[in-house]
């Protein structure tokens, strides 16, 4: 399992490498990158910075992957969140999980970025033409995370 928390861009192809080799038991990896967007609300972003509590956010994500591992059989995880300022483009987030099969790999990535979204410490500040603004979570993020807890 690796978590990190960075300013530095991270390299997808290479992530998915480290995570895979030399194993013979992944039968798939499922991986999500969140991107930095132009627009948001009806206004163009400029930039945003994203801020996070150091300590508690890597100890909220470990436990997000181990919720994960205990509801689905997976062999590895990877969460990367880069915080600082980033412009639109640069990849925000890196979400990859390995498992034997591929129905695992990708209900387990799906469930760790909802979580992530609505549970894990993070804050985000946005440029605008307008000025900046601070961005609270969204109805849409809570409603995914619901998904997960119905039987």
């Amino acid at each position: 399992m690796k978590i990190v928390i960075q300013r530095e861009t991270f390299d997808l192809g290479a992530e998915v490498d480290a995570m895979s080799r030399g194993r013979t038991d992944i039968g798939a990896i499922a991986s999500f990158v969140g991107l930095a967007r132009d627009r948001n609300e009806g206004s163009g972003v400029q930039a945003m910075t994203l801020e996070h509590y150091p300590g508690m956010t890597e100890k909220t994500l470990a436990a997000l992957v181990d919720e994960a591992k205990s509801r689905w059989t997976l062999l590895d995880v990877t969460v990367i969140h880069r915080i600082g300022r980033l412009l639109p483009g640069d990849p925000i987030v890196l979400v990859a999980v390995a498992s034997q099969h591929r129905g695992e790999a990708f209900a387990a990535c799906e469930f760790i970025m909802d979580y992530l979204k609505t549970q894990a410490p993070f804050w985000k500040k946005e440029d605008t033409p307008e000025g900046e603004r601070w961005v609270d979570a969204r109805a849409s993020d809570d409603a995914a995370v619901a998904r997960w807890n119905t039987p």
